[in-house]
């Protein structure tokens, strides 16, 4: 590094309380990355290029272990509870001295720049300052390049991740609940990360820190994917991790925008991000294509993902290590991306659940009122991996389908959504990724095919003035029929053996829902 761009770097880690006394690297390549991290070996390489790491103990997020500093600047607006934790002034800065100290320490330290929101007016540029070279891979490959004029000019961001996987907090005297733990403090844009090498916390933790501004600047944060027709008509998909948000909208006839996090201003809506963060188990080549592709790509980082050690040939059906194996690559790694990662207005949003009950249809048109209370009930199935200590699908009600990233409570977000889909006429559709004929255990998934082929009718037009029925306990218009889909999915009491039973079941969820809406919108 020269000795110019040293002194600036030394200046601009000064302005994050940092003094490194090893070697700095600072926002280098992807090439160079790779090099750091197989030299060091934490990373190594697959067939075709991808960098294959393992996370160690910590396979998914830790949601127990994330906290917010309770300050003046943000105490009243955050919705304190069991997903927005507090923590004192003086215990952060604790941590943070502590911290900083074993970064100081490091004999190497990668700082890796980059822009959050390819909004510009409604963005953020991000530093991440850690001690692994292949979080910085990671986070090069998730997050906006910037361009040169905001790399020659850049001097303080707006937020600033401070990651040390391999220092554990004490919690007699960080006031943690373990070890490992994320402590954000909002007003000062500030996190640290510790004891954990899952890379999800980094993405998670730049999502939470937009959806506590962008509320601020009338902007809907939304934990969703997005994809834009042929005709221009842009498509969101609201869901949490594992209901099929990216593989439903990364499709070869609707250029992606984004798989997982945007943005919806008055000028549209636009990707937090520059990358994907896909979960990868059991893909295939015949039914995501396009996401299986990237597992073989240079610039890929595949995480807890097993591979022979002579072929270096992936085994994408192992879940030896874990069910939550990732692969985050480049967006331009899908061949039909929108380059901007920004489109107009939404025509049709579609809400997903993976139903762990199996009594939803596979789709439902919703009515405003109704997308309302799904929004604010966000009922779905916790994926197995996706968070530690779940190994099987559990039924949860995640309000705005995102609560864990939510600083500020349900209804802010959900008064935002409402206002948006009034102003722009959006249709809503309520598609089932989960079970059918029967609970998890007991039924069987919906075929990726047949959803597919239904949220393609939905995003079409097909189904605007398609035959309907009303479900006689949700309410929904639920369609009589869809070309190329099996007429019993459509309706899912003719797929269980016990009509009694479904009706018990159906009844308890749909109240279940009712009663977590109205708790979030309180």
């Amino acid at each position: 590094m020269a000795t110019e761009v040293r002194e600036r770097a030394a200046a601009l880690l000064g302005a994050n309380g940092l003094a490194p006394t090893g070697a700095v690297w600072w926002d280098l390549s992807t090439e160079a990355l790779y090099e750091h991290a197989i030299k060091n070996g934490s990373g190594r390489l697959a067939h075709g290029g991808p960098l294959v790491v393992t996370t160690g103990a910590h396979t998914g997020r830790a949601p127990k272990d994330k906290f917010i500093v309770k300050e003046p600047g943000s105490e009243g607006r955050v919705g304190w509870g069991s997903v927005n934790q507090p923590i004192d002034t003086g215990a952060a800065a604790k941590l943070g001295a502590d911290l900083r100290a074993h970064l100081n320490a490091q004999p190497q330290l990668y700082v890796l720049n980059a822009r959050v929101g390819a909004d510009s007016a409604h963005g953020i540029i991000l530093r991440l300052v850690t001690e692994s070279a292949w979080h910085a891979l990671f986070t090069k490959s998730l997050f906006i390049d910037l361009t040169d004029e905001e790399r020659a000019n850049l001097s303080t961001p707006q937020g600033v991740i401070l990651h040390a996987p391999s220092f554990t907090a004490n919690p007699d005297v960080h006031k943690t609940r373990v070890g490992n733990f994320v402590v954000m403090n909002l007003s000062d844009g500030e996190v640290l990360i510790g004891g954990t090498q899952y890379a999800g916390e980094i993405k998670k933790s730049a999502f939470t820190l937009m959806n506590d501004r962008l509320p601020l600047e009338g902007v809907l944060p939304m934990h969703c994917s997005a994809n834009v027709g042929p005709d221009g008509d842009v498509a969101v998909f609201f869901g949490l991790s594992g209901t099929g948000k990216t593989t439903l909208s990364t499709d070869s006839t609707r250029p992606l925008i984004g798989d997982d996090e945007h943005g919806w201003s008055d000028e549209g809506v636009f990707n937090f991000e520059g990358g994907c963060y896909a979960k990868v188990i059991g893909l295939s080549a015949q039914a995501e294509p396009e996401i299986y592709a990237t597992t073989q790509m240079f610039g890929t980082v595949l995480e807890n993902v097993v591979m022979d050690d002579h072929t270096r040939i992936l085994d994408l059906d192992d879940d030896s290590l874990t069910e939550n194996t990732r692969g985050a690559y480049p967006l331009e790694s899908v061949p039909n991306s929108v380059p901007e990662k920004r489109a107009g207005q939404p025509t049709n949003i579609v809400m997903l659940t993976c139903d762990a009950f199996g009594v939803l249809p596979p789709i439902a048109k919703l009515s405003p009122e109704q997308a309302m209370q799904m929004f604010l009930a966000g009922y779905t199935a916790k994926v197995a991996g996706t968070e530690i200590g779940v190994t099987e699908p559990q039924a949860t009600f995640s309000s705005c389908f995102g609560a864990p990233f939510l600083p500020q409570p349900p209804k802010v977000y959900a008064a935002l959504l409402k206002d948006r889909i009034e102003r722009y006429g959006v249709d809503v559709w309520l598609i089932n990724t989960g079970w059918t004929g029967g609970g998890a255990g007991v039924g069987k998934r919906m075929p990726i095919r047949a959803t597919r082929t239904i949220v393609r009718a939905a995003l079409s037009g097909g189904l605007a003035t398609a035959e309907t029925r009303i479900d006689p306990i949700f309410g929904f218009a639920v369609p009589v029929a869809i070309a190329g889909v099996e007429p019993s999915l459509l309706d899912p009491k003719s797929t269980w053996p016990d009509a009694a039973l479904y009706d018990e079941t159906a009844k308890n969820l749909a109240s279940e829902i009712a009663v977590h809406a109205t708790k979030a919108g309180a």
